[in-house]
């Protein structure tokens, strides 16, 4: 075995960067290829014509979709926006906080759990507390704060909005969590001893060297809002329309070009948002000098 070992070159890694690649390509790019060659392709009597053409993409433009695309990118940007906005302190404090480490393990604990849980068991239990009839609307009428029930609270943007703040928080944290926890006390101290205010030291230190956290919160939640459907499908009941639900209209009426067409939309958007990020980012942090601090 220890031959083996050595023959392989276990011990310097060199193998493990080729081999990642080959194997993720295999896995996740391979099939996105194939999804977008399908794309190319269109549906006439539910089958599919492998004739190469642009009816497909075509058809996606021309039918009233551009507004659902609207829709659903402002509400994944403004549920990335409240979840970072509410997840970086969250994520400094529980690091970087007078916190012991019982607290700390407890909140990790309960980040974690609803990974544990089916997405649309975690959704329907909404449905009864913000119903017209709900627990929301019983206490309001009970305690006499309005007059009758409110149906905004159910099959609008705002509860869509809500439920997926909380369902994305946990993929928002724990990025930012794990880079801010690696940041050496030392170097806080050292600021904090120079001079530094609590601010100068967030700006100068803290964020700087949390960047690499902030940008996979920000891809973890935002890839999953724009790819919703649960959320606003439960708790739109219908008036909610994004892009989701014409990806899961199109594969229940057998139109697998659409689906592809309308996936590899999305994958485009999102990669299109992110390199929007990665420019503006540029002018406040240099990427380079933020990820080589990462190496031990």
């Amino acid at each position: 075995m220890r031959n083996l070992y050595q023959r392989l070159n276990l011990a310097d890694g060199r193998w493990a960067l080729p081999c990642f690649i080959g194997v993720w390509s295999f896995l996740v790019i391979a099939p996105l290829v194939v999804l977008v060659v399908f794309s190319f392709f269109q549906t006439q009597f539910f089958m599919t014509v492998y004739k190469p053409s642009f009816y497909t993409w075509n058809d996606l433009f021309s039918s009233g979709r551009f507004e659902v695309t609207l829709r659903t990118l402002r509400i994944a940007l403004t549920v990335t926006v409240i979840d970072l906005a509410i997840g970086f302190p969250f994520a400094l404090w529980l690091a970087k906080g007078k916190t012991s480490r019982t607290i700390q393990a407890m909140a990790l604990a309960l980040l974690t759990i609803p990974f544990f849980i089916d997405l649309s068991s975690r959704i329907i239990v909404w449905r009864p507390i913000l119903d017209e009839h709900g627990l929301i609307n019983n206490f309001l009428l009970a305690s006499h704060l309005v007059s009758q029930p409110q149906h905004w609270l159910l099959y609008t943007e705002w509860p869509v909005h809500f439920v997926m703040v909380i369902d994305n928080f946990p993929m928002m944290v724990l990025p930012i969590y794990l880079a801010i926890n690696v940041i050496d006390d030392t170097l806080i101290a050292a600021c904090e001893d120079l001079g530094g205010s609590p601010l100068r030291v967030l700006r100068d230190v803290i964020l700087p060297l949390s960047l690499p956290g902030i940008l996979g919160g920000i891809v973890f939640t935002l890839g999953s809002s724009l790819a919703a459907w649960v959320e606003p499908s439960m708790l739109g009941g219908g008036f909610v329309d994004v892009l989701s639900n014409s990806i899961s209209s199109a594969y229940s009426a057998l139109r697998v070009p659409m689906v592809a067409a309308l996936s590899t939309f999305v994958v485009v958007l999102l990669a299109v948002l992110l390199c929007i990020l990665a420019l503006v980012m540029r002018r406040f942090v240099r990427f380079g000098e933020v990820f080589r601090s990462m190496k031990p």
